[in-house]
């Protein structure tokens, strides 16, 4: 694989171009947001990690008259368009305000955040307080906002303020991009503190309405949070979300980009593992990859040509929204849960017009959010197998990647969910050697968990094991015993008892008997026991047949060496 200078992790367009790291053309944003000029707010929704700040950078590098910017864009896609370049390139006032590092654990912290971000903003146009064509009272403002001692009003106001002063200063009307607007709200929305910051945030997006120092406006963020009036009263808004195909080209990898990167990288060898793990987004008419998780498994080939795709995504956020959907679920949540995982789809309404404090009020709100958020995707209408009701989307989840996602929260819901859970009747079972009761709490067990892998024995591997975890016993999973390797083996050192659980699965239930059965003689025949029985006083065996949510538990205690039904 050939050597590049893969930008994982920047997303400053200038550096990437100037210092030479490998760049995507996505310069045709600047003409598409162009064609039609008299839209005056332009919000743009995508999941995290999909080329938002990167995309907004570069509008910002070839708007603003305060940077000369030919050699950046030279070679890309929209120098082909001289009438507008020398229409529009590095013409105009351009206020660049990036909030996606705007968080706290209360309000305090989270506005103190909030006032060095636009601080940091104001302290880019130092020349204004140098002007004669500001006037002395918004200078004053403008040096509390640099020094961290403006009011909340004044915070409110800062971009009107801002745009107003620089449409005084350079005698032209002022070009904003916001983004990641809505990252204070949902980090508020974490932490408890929504509704006082959603209050600041609908005062300083008042720049956005009626405000005559604008020329136009773009705004990025996840959701669009138009109930909660922050958009309200805005001349010419547009809205362009995953659901449409005017701007999707722009924000994610398109086939035909992966195809070129792979023939640069010398990669294409691993384009079929690349689009497993990484492609399947269905946004509008294009089908897109993430960008982030293709360019980080390209440094890792760099570094390692064997190295094998892994999740990526997961590292960028604690992925608390499927938790909290798991936390919610109900029986309905967990058939539709079960049914994504094993890899197909659901049918739900999709309002994409959401807002953060109301996403677990129905159902239809948590399956939104995991569209609108990355992780589900829409199923194109010619892989139906019949036509969807007015309203209503096929979703399923996009890749390899994000099945882990949710198979890994899945596993930590029900490790952590089991704790809470009265097993001590299961327990008691166990060590008492009650077949028929074993049988009876682990079926009310299993009847609780959100399964996954349709069923495999690995699930039932991790069953097991997350049963005893944590309820004072050591518990060992697949470890060398005898002569192979037991699933489960659950010590209870107290009590100077031991269980040895082998695992089946059946394909229908009229084998449950037999395999639970063959389960029970696997042990015996590998002598998985064996060494348990010098240490232990009791050493108790199950072999149980799972077949979906039922199971069969067969058993012996080696010091009776008897059967327990005996």
């Amino acid at each position: 694989m050939k050597k590049m200078n893969i930008p994982v992790g920047i997303s400053d367009f200038e550096k990437i171009r100037k210092n030479g790291y490998y760049y995507v053309d996505k310069s045709g944003l600047i003409a598409e947001l162009l064609r039609e000029e008299s839209t005056e707010v332009t919000l743009i929704t995508r999941p995290r990690r999909f080329g938002k700040t990167l995309g907004m950078s570069m509008l910002n590098s070839f708007f603003s008259m305060e940077k000369d910017s030919g050699e950046l864009f030279d070679g890309l896609a929209i120098m082909q368009e001289k009438t507008l370049c020398a229409k529009w390139m590095n013409q105009w006032p351009t206020v660049f305000l990036s909030l996606k590092r705007v968080d706290g654990l209360d309000f305090d912290g989270a506005y103190g955040m909030l006032m060095q971000v636009i601080a940091g903003v104001y302290k880019q146009h130092l020349y204004l307080l140098d002007s004669d064509r500001v006037n002395d009272y918004d200078k004053k403002i403008i040096t509390r906002i640099m020094e961290g001692t403006a009011s909340v009003e004044e915070i409110k106001d800062s971009l009107l303020l801002l745009t107003g002063a620089m449409k005084e200063y350079f005698g032209k009307p002022v070009i904003l991009l916001i983004d990641e607007y809505d990252v204070p709200v949902a980090k508020a929305n974490s932490h408890g503190y929504y509704h006082e910051m959603l209050d600041v945030m609908k005062g300083l997006l008042q720049a956005l309405k009626d405000n005559p120092a604008l020329c136009f406006a773009v705004v990025t963020g996840c959701l669009k949070i138009a109930k909660e009036s922050i958009f309200t009263g805005t001349n010419n808004f547009v809205s362009d979300t995953i659901t449409d195909s005017r701007l999707n080209e722009y924000f994610g990898f398109t086939q035909s980009d992966v195809d070129l990167i792979l023939k640069d990288a010398d990669a294409v060898k691993h384009a079929e593992k690349i689009r497993e793990w990484y492609d399947g987004y269905h946004f509008g008419r294009f089908d897109v990859y993430c960008p982030w998780d293709v360019m980080n498994y390209l440094v890792d080939l760099q570094r390692n040509p064997d190295a094998r795709p892994v999740s990526y995504w997961k590292n960028t956020s604690d992925n608390a929204i499927i938790r909290s959907f798991l936390d919610y679920a109900g029986n309905s949540i967990t058939r539709k849960m079960e049914t994504l995982l094993d890899g197909g789809y659901i049918v739900q309404r999709i309002d994409e017009d959401l807002t953060y404090d109301y996403l677990h009020s129905s159902e239809e709100n948590l399956w939104s959010i995991l569209y609108l958020t990355g992780y589900l995707t829409r199923v194109p209408a010619e892989k139906l197998r019949a036509e969807l009701p007015d309203g209503f989307s096929a979703l399923k989840i996009p890749n390899a990647e994000i099945c882990e996602i949710f198979e890994l929260t899945v596993k930590k819901w029900f490790d952590d969910s089991a704790k809470t859970w009265n097993r001590q009747r299961l327990f008691d079972a166990v060590w008492n050697g009650d077949e028929a009761d074993i049988t009876k709490e682990m079926s009310k067990l299993l009847r609780r968990t959100i399964s996954y892998h349709d069923y495999r024995e690995d699930f039932y591997h991790a069953f097991l094991a997350g049963i005893f975890t944590g309820a004072g016993y050591i518990v060992e999973s697949n470890k060398e015993h005898g002569e192979g390797r037991s699933d489960v083996v659950v010590y209870d050192s107290v009590s100077g008892k031991a269980a040895v659980f082998e695992a089946k699965y059946s394909k229908c239930q009229e084998e449950m008997e037999r395999d639970g059965e063959r389960a029970l003689a696997q042990i015996d025949a590998r002598m998985y026991a064996k060494e348990l029985e010098a240490e232990y006083d009791e050493v108790l065996c199950y072999g149980i047949a799972f077949f979906k949510k039922r199971c069969l538990v067969k058993g012996q205690c080696k010091e009776k060496n008897k059967s327990m039904e005996e």
